[in-house]
């Protein structure tokens, strides 16, 4: 029986273009680049130059702190471009992948006669393990550190998020496999939400979150479960597919880093969901997908955490969702925000949205305000579940006050934990952004 954990705080926000649990069949155009910047905290060295040929699986950059950390290449190709930016950071390694595809074979293993190290082993040998996290610093892990524990959401509760049980039908096997394997490495939880069909997974202890989103979030879930404290570190996996590539190399011998997308937004004309690699150019999911007529924003995930891109953009090594909303700035409201707005939504009494129950909403992409002074209202506490006091950490970063920082826990905490928050702030205020600019800081005063 799974431990039932009850959630009272949080914000569930209901918006239009959710995607209908069907297949869209898609046709790649054949180019792909994977990201470094998918991977937060490692600095990335190309281990490739231009016109090298690689198989799926072959390293495409290293990190150069951690030089036995590879990250995979999802296809076997030519490597066309390492585009760079400025002060020559790479920006992504593009490959022009073969018609058909050749695969770096690992070799077949069997996890349940497999050590801790080795199954360690095996992910930096085939470029899977930057794919995990840890806590403290919300960063990619390193083999450098064992974890006291690993946790593993499968809880997807983010507005239009990609629905994780859907995903994994017909992959359960690859899904066990990879659970079995980080097992092996130390007690690893898995978080899964209310009346799901992942509580009976073995090798794992299972903890049934019930609750509002960020129910979800792998931080929200490890401060409920077991709290990072300072000096500890915990690995975490907060997007579940990540266990399926693990459980795929050990079941396969091969890298295959297939992942469901939901293509959903208002803006969509028929929301649905698509199977792609990482890294795959998003000219291929979007092509015809919305209207053009007027602006949209296109959301590498979900509306709360992720990053506006373009159809020449390439999928996130950690997104489960492209998200087309509209952009807003080409809204003409009589009145403003005067007006009682019906179809507008707020926590906030002054809108009408508090009457009207589950109704799906169209927002767009506008702040709606401008950054102003931090006021101590309490509007983070409302939809922060963590036993942390989310303004005061938030003043104590802004003041560059490390010991007070640690005083309130920010070991415990990532950018994601502080979304709806930066959601419902009045202040107006990048509170992800200035929860990463926190976490480097303390990072490199720790190293």
């Amino acid at each position: 029986m799974a431990n039932v954990i009850k959630l009272r705080k949080g914000l569930d926000i209901h918006l239009q273009g959710k995607a209908e649990e069907k297949l869209m069949e898609l046709k790649s155009n054949g180019q792909y680049a994977l990201m470094p910047d998918d991977f937060v905290g490692v600095t990335p060295k190309v281990v490739v130059k231009e016109g090298d040929k690689v198989k799926a699986g072959d390293a495409l950059f290293i990190n150069k702190q951690y030089p036995e950390v590879k990250f995979a290449s999802p296809v076997s190709g030519t490597v066309r471009e390492v585009v760079r930016g400025e002060r020559r950071k790479v920006l992504c390694i593009k490959v022009e992948a073969d018609k058909e595809q050749q695969f770096t074979d690992f070799g077949k293993k069997d996890v349940t006669k497999m050590s801790g190290q080795q199954v360690i082993d095996a992910l930096l040998e085939a470029g899977l393990f930057g794919y995990i996290d840890q806590l403290p610093y919300a960063v990619s892990t390193n083999p450098s550190v064992l974890p006291k524990a690993i946790f593993v959401s499968a809880l997807r509760d983010k507005p239009l998020a990609c629905n994780f049980e859907y995903e994994v039908k017909g992959q359960e096997q690859d899904f066990q496999t990879g659970l079995t394997a980080l097992s092996k490495i130390a007690k690893t939880h898995l978080g899964c939400g209310v009346h799901s069909s992942l509580e009976n997974y073995r090798d794992v202890e299972v903890t049934v979150f019930d609750g509002k989103c960020p129910a979800g979030n792998v931080g929200v879930q490890v401060n409920h479960v077991d709290p990072v404290n300072k000096g500890e570190v915990v690995w975490t996996i907060g997007d579940p597919t990540v266990v399926l590539f693990i459980g795929r190399l050990f079941n396969t011998g091969k890298v295959c880093l297939k992942r469901r997308v939901a293509l959903c937004g208002s803006e969509v004309k028929a929301p649905a969901y698509a199977d792609m690699l990482v890294g795959e150019e998003l000219a291929t999911l979007l092509s015809n997908s919305y209207d053009n007529s007027h602006h949209v924003r296109i959301i590498n995930g979900n509306v709360l955490t992720g990053r506006p891109t373009t159809k020449d953009g390439f999928l996130g090594a950690h997104t489960s969702e492209i998200t087309v909303i509209p952009e807003g700035d080409d809204a003409d409201e009589a009145f403003g925000w005067i007006l009682p707005r019906f179809k507008q939504f707020s926590v906030s009494r002054s809108y009408f949205s508090w009457l009207c129950g589950k109704k799906e909403y169209a927002l767009d992409a506008r702040i709606k305000g401008g950054e102003r002074h931090m006021i101590m209202s309490g509007e983070y506490d409302k939809v922060l579940p963590m036993d942390i006091y989310g303004e005061y950490l938030i003043k104590a970063i802004i003041a560059g006050d490390i010991d007070r920082q640690e005083a309130l826990g920010i070991y415990e905490v990532s950018p994601e934990d502080f979304a709806l928050a930066e959601f419902v702030d009045s202040s107006k205020l990048e509170l992800q952004r200035i929860v990463r600019e926190g976490l480097n800081i303390l990072r490199k005063e720790n190293a």
